[in-house]
């Protein structure tokens, strides 16, 4: 009886931090919609709902393969540049054939090279995942600049086009290249084998090879399909724009990273999955539609977004402070 009574409140207390773990963000989520639509009128209408999940498609798919590196206790600083240089391949290769599919696959091939290339040198190089992608960051910028001379690159294919402003019934195209995606990665990560070594890699490394899995193999993977995922946003991007920008992915590395990290995706590895990061985009997209509803200077809306997300830091620490 007095053990029992002793191991009630431990199992209460227990009880309590799974839910916050995996609840906690979504009830954020309601929350704040709730005070959006008490401040504006215009916010929980059909067609701002639709809006915003076409605002945040890009980031959501890149915040995919993010969420696949962060996992294995990496990180992805390139995807970004990414966007930037697969845009301008795809959008110049397709005005030179005058064939938008190839141009499509030249984009998705451009940012998986790039991925190919992080996970051989975090793989098989053994390089910091931070200092590698930070390079390539740099490097695949600059080699955007010179690609398009730094100027934008216009595309008027209607096939094209169709990827980032075409509709199926009342959804956006993008959104439901969205829901694909999450849907494939949600189904990978549960499934199958390749999902399970990541979530073994990430939570630890050495006990992985140990037990006979091809941690340099699979991460290359993780690396790749980042990479890819970027350059499919690429597409949709410069789609929506009708033009391929050389700066058009800056600053989304960073946007993915929150996303993940909001969803609750620990930045040790091993913890977290593509549920939790599309949780964490739509907060960001929620927050940033809403605060534009109710007119914040988008200078204030940068130090909202930066706050959430350094508190989302310090829980994921706190909440995982016993793995770490």
């Amino acid at each position: 009886m007095t053990t029992s009574a002793a191991a009630s409140p431990a199992n209460r207390a227990s009880k309590y931090l799974q839910f916050i773990q995996t609840y906690g963000m979504l009830l954020i989520l309601l929350l704040v919609v709730a005070i959006f639509s008490l401040l504006s009128s215009n916010f929980l209408t059909t067609g701002n709902l639709i809006n915003i999940l076409r605002q945040v498609s890009i980031v959501g798919i890149i915040a995919v393969g993010q969420t696949l590196v962060i996992l294995t206790a990496g990180i992805d600083l390139s995807v970004g540049s990414i966007v930037g240089l697969s845009g301008a391949v795809s959008a110049s290769v397709t005005l030179g054939t005058g064939n938008p599919l190839i141009g499509i696959a030249a984009g998705l091939l451009t940012g998986a090279v790039i991925g190919l290339f992080n996970g051989v040198m975090v793989s098989y190089f053994k390089l910091t995942p931070f200092i590698v992608t930070l390079a390539t960051m740099t490097a695949v910028s600059g080699i955007t600049l010179v690609y398009t001379n730094g100027n934008p690159i216009i595309v008027s294919d209607p096939v094209y086009k169709f990827i980032g402003q075409g509709y199926i019934g009342p959804i956006p195209f993008p959104v439901v290249l969205l829901v694909v995606v999450y849907v494939l990665f949600f189904f990978i990560l549960r499934k199958t084998v390749h999902g399970h070594y990541i979530y073994s890699i990430g939570g630890n490394e050495k006990a992985s090879v140990l037990a006979g899995i091809p941690v340099k193999k699979h991460k290359m993977i993780v690396y790749t399909v980042s990479g890819l995922l970027a350059g499919l946003a690429a597409v949709i991007l410069s789609a929506r724009l009708s033009a391929a920008t050389p700066v058009a992915g800056t600053g989304y590395e960073l946007d993915a990273i929150a996303a993940v990290i909001l969803g609750g995706t620990s930045l040790f590895g091993g913890k977290g999955g593509v549920g939790g990061t599309l949780i964490g985009v739509l907060l960001l997209g929620v927050l940033t539609t809403g605060m534009n509803l109710i007119n914040v200077s988008p200078f204030y809306q940068d130090v909202v977004k930066g706050a959430i997300v350094l508190v989302a830091v310090l829980l994921d620490r706190f909440i995982n402070a016993d793995t770490q």
